[in-house]
């Protein structure tokens, strides 16, 4: 049995099952995260303390640059610790998004590295200047989004091997590293997330939302326009106009999202909700903001409709985790949607700016659910067929393990 590091500023991320069931196996497993970071029973943590800002007058496109130095000096001092306790890592599975793992080869030279490969930052065809309405991106703004890739190259460079969840996440990689990329992702848990028709949410006045009622639901972390929030909300005073009894529940924090630009003032949510507020009986939208997982799988399994929009990005849990609960998906023509949501077969596809076009899914979804109930089959298969985390990717994930692990 072996040592084994996992590092991850938001641990167990996407590690925590893979982390459990080492141990599990004998193995014995540490991790080193962030400030925020949860626990998985059986492996020892050690937190750092999040840094201070950068410095004033420090160049606005380094600012990252010092930001992960000083946690990757971090990482490295909590390394130093656990080897004096008498922990060498035999491998090291770690997120380098945020520094972590920048210096640990100069701790544990000899352990093989597997990194998760979230994304290689693009600068054309990506998300950066996708959306016209977020624009217009610059030279000095498209050069700052490729120096997010500065502290990337390196430990991507030194790695023994790269897991990317999708074809479109490992495509986003340089030639020079594909190599030694595994595409696995870090699987859904379909035995738990499956079709329940006679699932119900309960609103805070105690109304209780079922299949007998038309609802359309949307999960983002953050409302924001790279989710296609605001594309949403511009489709919901045709769909409520259209639909009288139809209910909407918006599940999702507020702040800053995934997006280079700031929100505004007073809020991405409120920004767009201004815009047509005048327009939707405001009684039949509902904003949950971040529930607890439960409740989003029920809310998403009483659905009439699920909207999963995105700017090309790596694809969200929720939207696998809703085709797994039998929803169905109402989703943008956008990388990496495509690559799971076949337009027809498993779900609906349509253009992410097409106002018009949403509001016409949503109507016909709601108004006939019996012709769309073969693509909620479908989109369970889908899952179960490819993302099932029990027995096809925690499998490949620990056979990798295996690999890289020193005889």
């Amino acid at each position: 049995m072996a040592d084994i590091l996992f590092v991850h500023n938001n641990f167990p991320g996407q590690f925590g099952h893979v982390a459990y069931e080492l141990t599990q196996r004998g193995h014995r497993c540490a991790a080193i995260a962030g400030p925020l970071a949860g626990r998985v029973t059986g492996v020892m943590i050690g937190k750092y303390a999040e840094p201070a800002s950068p410095a004033q007058g420090l160049h606005p496109w380094a600012r990252r640059v010092e930001t992960d130095a000083r946690r990757a000096e971090a990482a490295l001092r909590i390394g130093g610790k656990l080897q004096e306790q008498g922990f060498n890592p035999r491998l090291i599975i770690g997120h380098p998004a945020w520094g972590e793992t920048l210096a640990l080869r100069e701790l544990f030279p000899d352990a093989p590295q597997i990194l998760h490969g979230e994304l290689y930052i693009p600068t054309e065809g990506g998300d950066i200047g996708f959306d016209p309405e977020q624009g217009p991106w610059t030279l000095d703004d498209r050069a700052r989004g490729r120096l997010v890739n500065l502290t990337l190259a390196l430990p991507y460079l030194e790695a023994d091997a790269i897991v990317c969840p999708t074809a479109y996440q490992a495509a986003s990689f340089p030639a020079a590293l594909q190599s030694k990329i595994r595409i696995i992702h870090e699987g859904i848990g379909t035995d738990d997330i499956r079709p329940d028709p006679a699932a119900t949410f309960v609103l805070p006045d105690g109304r209780e939302l079922g299949r007998a009622t038309p609802l359309i639901t949307f999960v983002a972390r953050k409302l924001e326009p790279f989710r296609g929030y605001h594309v949403l909300m511009r489709a919901l005073p045709q769909v409520l106009a259209a639909l009288p009894t139809a209910e909407v529940l918006i599940i999702g924090a507020e702040g800053r999202g995934y997006g280079f630009r700031s929100p505004p003032p007073e809020g991405w949510k409120q920004q767009y909700l201004d815009e047509v507020k005048d327009r939707l009986d405001l009684s039949r939208i509902h904003f949950t903001g971040k529930l607890p997982h439960a409740q989003m799988i029920r809310a998403v399994q009483a659905s009439s409709a699920h909207v999963y929009y995105s700017y090309p990005f790596v694809l969200s849990w929720s939207l696998l985790e809703a085709m797994s609960a039998g929803a169905l998906v109402v989703a943008s023509d956008t990388a990496a949607v495509r690559e799971v949501v076949v337009d027809g077969e498993n779900g609906l596809l349509g253009d992410f700016f097409d106002v018009d076009g949403l509001a016409r899914r949503l109507i016909a979804a709601c108004e006939r659910p019996a012709d769309f109930q073969p693509l909620r089959e479908a989109a369970r298969r889908t899952v179960v067929d490819r993302y099932d985390r029990t027995r096809l990717c925690l499998p490949a994930w620990l056979a990798l393990v295996e690999e890289m692990l020193p005889r």
